[in-house]
């Protein structure tokens, strides 16, 4: 087969096993598990195929026109450069893993085959944005992937906390698309096609009259997608949805396709300093503000949810010093070992038999329970913190790197005000990432929580899930920045001493800080109960703290919940800790200045719909009502009274006709 077959097929093939999952999903129950596995397991060797043969050499473009439109043409195009070859690999490597490990976690599941027809339509759509070269055949995929994420963070839709999380993603998402759709026009407009290839020429021609304003609004579609401040609030509430799903979403679709999005247009958002200078903002900001709310949070998932953001704020960042190899090289390592960090955490929850015990508060003795979970979470997490030699580390520090070659002048890709935005807040959210890092880590595996009820040992298909993935998350990073430099334009992704030493250095500072903070409060713990504080000649004011905290927590799912005394989240944030628990609030201010006046314009639409319009609609009706009673009232069938009102008539007409005619 050519590889032009081949790559046509990565797609169709998990579409074909979804549509025949739903099909055969309840008259040959028995047909599900195969058809959820093996068109994704096969679309990820032909992905592999493509990738060695397109051996990141000569990018290969096929079009044919899918409709004629009269004006801008929608065609059918394949663009496949270095880039896409490794995304698609790392899509089906991730959704393979995925479906598998979804027939064990998911096994007595009755809505299973519902499910894993959407998790492969879910991945043939994210192969259809990675492969496609037409903006338009993209944003199909791109929306196939909306409308699939509502439907499967929405799978437990018993609980109220999945029905509002699925809607407020599908919400969230679209308010972002609105402006994504009326820029991507807007651009084929000026462009002239809708064809990646013809646009980026018409970027580097100048052609292009309003590339800031195009760039600004595809900016907005960006930040709904990939879960960048200030339309990430979504993201977190996704945890709802089953931990297999969680993983699919952060690691290789959904999140990721706005970050490869920009990726393939870069030159145009080159063209727009401002631009580049909002790019660089964001990512900062989002950086910064995610690892701070991961400090804070007790929901396992949660913690995860938030980093996600903030390692998406990594590639953002790298993309806004002008540097697509940087930023889709994290995007590669971070799928691995994020896929393996939400795997491993779903292995715990089944441990623990519910999806409520995801609480590290609550969380004692699972190193020996789960100890697959244990050692490859170990690794995930490493990776995480960008602690050598694992994965992360190398694809952070090229962030770095590129951030600290715009900063200083080397390169003039960007403005330089966008490389010390990067840089700083990237050395600050290593910091910070290490230390959420170690946090979870110490609160999951070494914690001081009421031990979960033991449900028995977790199927092979997980376990085994979990070391395949474990071997990208450990070497991944080591081995692509030696052997594909040609996958990323050529450029060079070896470390440099600086930032490695920089990176390196606040990594081992966030993690030996919370790791003391840990070892003091797990002291402090150990001390006389709460209740004799008081009168203790020792007393300390945090265990004081602690205990009015706990006096005020509320349930979490359906045991009591009281915040791990060992945690050392609270000691390090000290006063920020309430407001980075909840977001900083943002959901709270989006309700007052959107939500609130949205659904009290809706309320007064309603009302003047009902009270006004239908006031007059209701009159309309009224009079003729009133008139035909008038008229059927009158119907006596009395002969004498017709006659006399046809006599009173006639002598009312001769009189007028009298009186017209003397006036005449």
């Amino acid at each position: 087969m050519t590889t032009t077959t081949l790559a046509v097929l990565v797609p169709v093939l998990p579409f074909l096993g979804a549509a025949a999952g739903i099909l055969l999903g309840r008259s040959a129950p028995g047909f599900v598990r195969p058809l959820a596995v093996l068109p994704t397991l096969a679309a990820l060797v032909l992905a592999v195929l493509v990738a060695a043969r397109q051996g990141g050499g000569r990018a290969v473009d096929v079009v044919t026109e899918l409709t004629p439109t009269g004006s801008v043409p929608v065609e059918l195009a394949l663009h496949i450069d270095g880039f896409a070859a490794l995304v698609a690999v790392l899509v089906g490597c991730v959704a393979t893993c995925v479906q598998i490990y979804s027939t064990g976690y998911l096994r007595d599941d009755p809505r299973y085959p519902s499910y894993a027809a959407l998790v492969s339509l879910f991945t043939s759509a994210m192969f259809l944005v990675v492969y496609s070269g037409d903006l338009m055949v993209l944003l199909v995929g791109w929306e196939i992937m909306g409308i699939c994420s509502y439907f499967l963070v929405g799978h437990y839709w018993e609980t109220p906390e999945a029905r509002a999380a699925s809607l407020k993603a599908f919400l969230v998402t679209k308010l972002g698309d609105v402006p994504f759709l009326i820029g991507l026009l807007a651009l084929a407009t000026e462009a002239g096609s809708f064809r990646i290839t013809e646009i980026l020429g018409a970027v580097a021609s100048g052609s292009l009259d309003h590339p800031a304003l195009i760039a600004l609004l595809l900016l907005a579609g960006v930040a709904g997608k990939s879960a960048q401040f200030p339309l990430h609030t979504w993201l977190p509430d996704a945890m709802a949805g089953p931990t297999p799903v969680s993983a699919l979403i952060h690691a290789a679709t959904m999140v990721a396709a706005g970050v490869y999005f920009v990726a393939r247009l870069l030159p145009l958002f080159q063209a727009s300093r401002a631009a580049m200078v909002v790019l660089a903002v964001m990512a900062a900001v989002t950086m910064l503000g995610s690892a701070l709310a991961a400090l804070a949070q007790d929901d396992i998932k949660r913690v995860l949810a938030y980093s996600t953001i903030g390692q998406l704020g990594y590639m953002t960042g790298a993309l806004a010093t002008g540097d697509r190899g940087a930023a889709v090289f994290h995007l590669l390592t971070h799928g691995a070992f994020k896929a393996l960090l939400f795997l491993a955490a779903g292995v715990i929850i089944h441990a623990a038999g519910t999806n409520s015990l995801a609480a590290m508060s609550r969380m004692r003795g699972l190193r020996d329970r789960v100890p697959d979970a244990y050692w490859t979470m170990t690794v995930a997490l490493l990776a995480l913190a960008a602690i050598p030699p694992f994965s992360g580390f190398f694809s952070k520090e090229s962030v770095l790197v590129v951030a600290e070659h715009v900063a200083t002048g080397h390169t003039e890709d960007a403005p330089g005000a966008a490389g010390w935005t990067v840089l700083l807040a990237g050395l600050v959210t290593a910091l910070l990432t290490a230390a959420y890092a170690t946090r979870l880590w110490l609160l999951a595996f070494r914690g001081r929580g009421a031990e979960a009820p033991d449900h028995g040992r977790q199927p092979v298909a997980m376990n085994a899930v979990l070391w395949v993935l474990a071997i990208p998350s450990l070497a991944l990073g080591g081995l692509a920045f030696r052997l594909l430099p040609d996958w990323f334009d050529g450029q060079d992704l070896t470390p440099t001493l600086t930032t490695s030493v920089l990176g390196t250095g606040v990594a081992l500072v966030g993690g030996i800080v919370t790791y003391a903070a840990w070892r003091h409060t797990t002291a402090l713990a150990a001390r006389p109960p709460l209740g004799a504080v008081a009168a203790h000649p020792e007393g300390d004011a945090a265990l004081v703290e602690a205990e009015a905290i706990a006096s005020h927590e509320p349930a979490y799912g359906d045991i009591a919940y009281a915040p791990d005394p060992s945690d050392p989240g609270r000691l390090l944030l000290g006063p920020l800790h309430r407001h980075a628990a909840v977001g900083f609030h943002l959901d709270a201010v989006y309700a007052t200045l959107f939500v609130r006046p949205v659904m009290a314009g809706a309320s007064l639409v309603r009302f003047l719909d009902r009270e006004v319009v239908d006031t007059y609609v209701r009159g309309a009706g009224t009079l003729p009502r009133v008139l035909g009673t008038a008229v059927r009232r009158a119907q006596t069938g009395n002969v004498q009274t017709y006659v006399s009102a046809l006599l009173a008539g006639t002598v009312v007409l001769a009189v007028a006709a009298v009186l017209v005619a003397t006036g005449a």
